[in-house]
């Protein structure tokens, strides 16, 4: 049998399976775990290479494909009706999740991401840095710091220095067996857009004020095809519901309370 990735299992009612960053894992989603598995059964899976799952599977060549590994392993659990939080990468497998079986999501909240291709600028430094990464076997200090200041502002002093040292201690193997291919599969994916207006379950798009790699208009943008609001996160960057939970929390209890 297929090996599953690993995932929290918190909380009862309405199942709701939130999606974390590339080069994160799922305890990013403490907040939200907090404060959502109070009224709902939150899953939350760590990608492929990420946390505590097993390498990335040859199988998973595209988004598609990650997407139908989040079907599979709710399916594996009997849950066959489901929302979906999907952040960076979560939201872009989310997204394609919530096209490809509308039956089964009831709800999208996509955060920080994008459904188009990769502006040629940084899919250019992102993909050198991914040959960089091959051949050093390691993250290099310097690019750790880069990456740092993709995900959190200078505020965020603790969360900076926690992520620097994760990224400089992951190991050789699991860098180029599953961090690398993935960020070649995220950086290369093909522009998706044209699938938002078909996806016709309600939908929310936040963005994190400061977010550099998935800027705000990128997220209105979504909203606008997703025919929902677009809600700015104040006092954050990328990995928005780590730098301002309260806000962020609020705005998902008050939806998942209007929508399912």
């Amino acid at each position: 049998m297929k090996k599953l990735m690993t995932y929290y299992d918190k909380g009862q009612g309405f199942p709701i399976i939130l999606g974390h960053s590339y080069l994160f894992s799922k305890s990013m989603w403490a907040p939200q775990i907090e404060a959502l598995s109070s009224d709902y059964r939150v899953i939350i899976p760590d990608l492929w290479g990420h946390g505590d799952s097993p390498r990335l599977p040859e199988t998973c060549t595209s988004l598609t494909a990650l997407a139908e590994d989040h079907y599979e392993l709710m399916q594996r659990l009997g849950i066959n009706e489901f929302a979906i939080v999907g952040l960076s990468v979560g939201g872009m497998w989310g997204a394609e999740l919530a096209y490809r079986y509308p039956k089964a999501v009831k709800a999208l909240v996509l955060m920080d991401t994008d459904l188009g291709a990769e502006p040629a600028e940084t899919h250019e430094v992102y993909f050198r840095n991914l040959d960089t990464i091959v051949r050093l076997g390691k993250i290099p200090p310097e690019m750790c710091e880069y990456l740092v200041s993709l995900f959190y502002t200078q505020n965020a002093d603790t969360l900076r220095k926690d992520l620097y040292q994760s990224l400089c201690k992951l190991p050789t193997a699991v860098l180029r067996e599953s961090i690398v291919p993935l960020g070649r599969i995220i950086f290369g994916r093909q522009d998706r857009l044209s699938i938002l207006r078909e996806i016709a379950c309600p939908s929310l798009v936040m963005t994190g004020e400061y977010d550099i790699p998935r800027p705000p208009a990128e997220g209105v943008r979504l909203a606008h095809r997703l025919g929902c609001q677009h809600i700015t996160i104040p006092k954050a960057a990328h990995i928005s519901n780590v730098e301002n939970p309260l806000v962020v929390n609020q705005h998902l209890r008050s939806f998942f309370a209007e929508n399912i």
